[in-house]
């Protein structure tokens, strides 16, 4: 049976990939986009596969399709992109989740939230489950994507119990591979072109901050293994690879990895950056079966030849 599935912020590094994983599996995919932080280039190949659309629409403005299942995975996921206009990345969590749920509810579809482990802040328990209600500064610099994700949340869990919507919930923890925008600044891109030009490698801090990072296919997997849980099981759930590295290491290993003869230099922290991120993935084993197969070095040599490809 072939469903027909809308994926927002489908022309994204992770949006792409998801796109491409569903058409692989026999479904209709439509892919929404406004090309803020996605790129057509990211999904150019697939517009000659028939059961493939693509349409630029914002979310924050309502849409009406008839579908089986809703990824929203609609809005950008860097400090760079989102801080370029808070307003607008409130907007689009909000306002995108309203418009999601409420084309959800009309259709009865199913429909699955791209939340993140930016809704834990700068954690107080480690590592963070699910049941952890976060450490998160509403005023600071990070809140527009923080808070506006932690609505997003709120607006699923209520549209569930007051309209029966089908929900999930999926908080991503640091995901990278493949078709991440070289001008994003996080960490593994940051680090990767940087090498590659044999510039020097910014560290922020001291380096022991400390991140888990999840390669991009192992996420893809976990989300399609969430949208297909019973409607019981509503999330949210972490997806992430629960392996620890300070940001030094990771350094390191790029440097490593990449044969460049870059030198690590060092920053101000910016405000509000968390001092350690790691996911419990205690529930995704038990409710997904699930847990990343991909550890760093090899994800990092995936990467690396990537942006080969792309860096002049």
């Amino acid at each position: 049976m072939r469903k027909k599935i809308l994926v927002t912020g489908g022309a994204g590094f992770l949006g792409s990939h998801l796109c491409e994983r569903l058409l692989n599996e026999g479904n209709e995919v439509v892919c929404l986009d406004n090309y803020f932080t996605g790129q057509k280039s990211n999904v150019v190949h697939l517009l000659n596969n028939p059961y493939f659309e693509l349409i630029r629409h914002d979310v924050t403005m309502p849409f009406y399709i008839e579908v089986d299942e809703i990824y929203n995975l609609a809005c950008p996921a860097s400090p760079i992109h989102y801080q370029f206009n808070p307003i607008k990345t409130v907007k689009t969590s909000v306002m995108g989740a309203i418009n999601m749920l409420g084309l959800a509810k009309r259709i009865k579809a199913k429909i699955l939230q791209a939340s993140t482990s930016e809704v834990y802040g700068d954690p107080q328990i480690h590592p963070q489950t699910e049941s952890y209600w976060g450490h998160v500064n509403p005023i600071g610099e990070r809140a527009c994507y923080d808070e506006g994700k932690r609505a997003a949340e709120t607006l699923f869990v209520n549209y569930h119990k007051q309209n029966n919507v089908r929900i999930k919930i999926m908080r991503i923890f640091n995901t990278y591979g493949p078709r991440m925008h070289p001008n994003d600044g996080r960490v593994v891109s940051n680090f990767i072109v940087q090498a590659l030009k044999g510039e020097e490698i910014t560290l922020y801090g001291d380096g022991q901050q400390s991140r888990s990072f999840c390669y991009y296919s192992d996420l893809i997997d976990g989300m399609i293994r969430l949208m297909n849980t019973g409607d019981e099981f509503t999330g949210p759930v972490n997806v992430g690879n629960p392996n620890e590295f300070t940001i030094r290491e990771l350094a390191e290993k790029v440097i490593h990895l990449t044969g460049s003869k870059s030198k690590i230099i060092t920053r101000p922290l910016p405000s509000d950056d968390p001092l350690q991120r790691q996911p419990d993935i205690t529930l995704a084993r038990q409710k997904l079966n699930w847990e990343p197969k991909i550890q760093l070095d090899e994800g990092l040599k995936h990467t690396i030849e990537y942006f080969k490809t792309i860096i002049k």
